[in-house]
């Protein structure tokens, strides 16, 4: 049978009280925390931006972001309520500049064109239909704005190993995505650049970023990244 959204919840229903503590944060979540947050000032510095965090959690990488690029203002986005009540004082400490949002990113409760940067940390193998989520996050970046992606990377032994056998094992029938496939979902959503980077470590992963359409990009092709166009890194730096 395959993974569905009520699975979903009830995981992370059960793991929203220990989620701050457990030891992914310092194997998997810390790391690509830190890779997104470079890959965003290199994009952007200081100026202000507005940010979408899908699948945030307790709203640790939000915040974060804010400690990196105070001028940002992030709207951290979860399915699941006991998750965004996990992170409750996070949340109020910082008001206007971090707001948690309960939503599906299947169907992000926001306009189109309302963020100038998309993230997805670790939470996109529990999607059920992760091409209506890339679709919907392209949906609503501005032109010219970008989706940063970071998920298990699993093309290698060691990866599969950890995402395909262990992870599955535990959190059921979820779904890692290759790189080639990871690259498909963005062309097939519209972007028209896709780079990635693979981070080496204990917990591999793959961080795949996507350019929305802007005015000086609507006469370029639509295509699927070439080997030449990616981006490799043999580890975290």
């Amino acid at each position: 049978m395959g993974y569905d959204k009520q699975q979903a919840t009830e995981e992370f229903v059960r793991w929203s009280e220990s989620y701050d503590r457990c030891i992914l944060q310092w194997l998997l979540f810390g790391p690509s925390h830190r890779a997104l947050i470079r890959r965003i000032w290199e994009r952007f510095g200081d100026r202000p931006i507005r940010v979408l965090d899908a699948g945030c959690g307790t709203g640790q990488f939000g915040e974060k972001i804010l400690e990196a690029l105070p001028n940002a203002q992030v709207f951290g986005m979860d399915l699941v309520a006991e998750m965004l009540q996990g992170g409750a004082r996070r949340w109020a400490s910082h008001q206007d500049a971090l707001m948690p949002v309960q939503g599906d990113s299947e169907h992000l409760p926001f306009a189109s064109g309302s963020f100038d940067v998309v993230t997805c940390a670790n939470s996109f193998h529990h999607y059920p239909d992760q091409q209506r989520a890339v679709t919907e996050m392209h949906r609503v970046l501005k032109p010219g704005g970008r989706l940063m992606l970071v998920d298990g990377y699993r093309d290698a032994p060691w990866g599969w190993f950890i995402y395909d056998v262990c992870v599955e094992t535990v959190e059921g029938n979820v779904h890692h995505c290759s790189r080639a496939r990871m690259r498909d979902l963005f062309a097939n959503a519209g972007f028209v650049e896709t780079e990635q980077t693979v981070h080496r470590g204990p917990a591999p992963f793959l961080l795949t970023e996507g350019l929305a359409r802007s005015a000086t990009t609507l006469g370029r092709p639509h295509f699927a990244v070439a080997p030449a166009q990616v981006r490799q890194s043999s580890g975290t730096r």
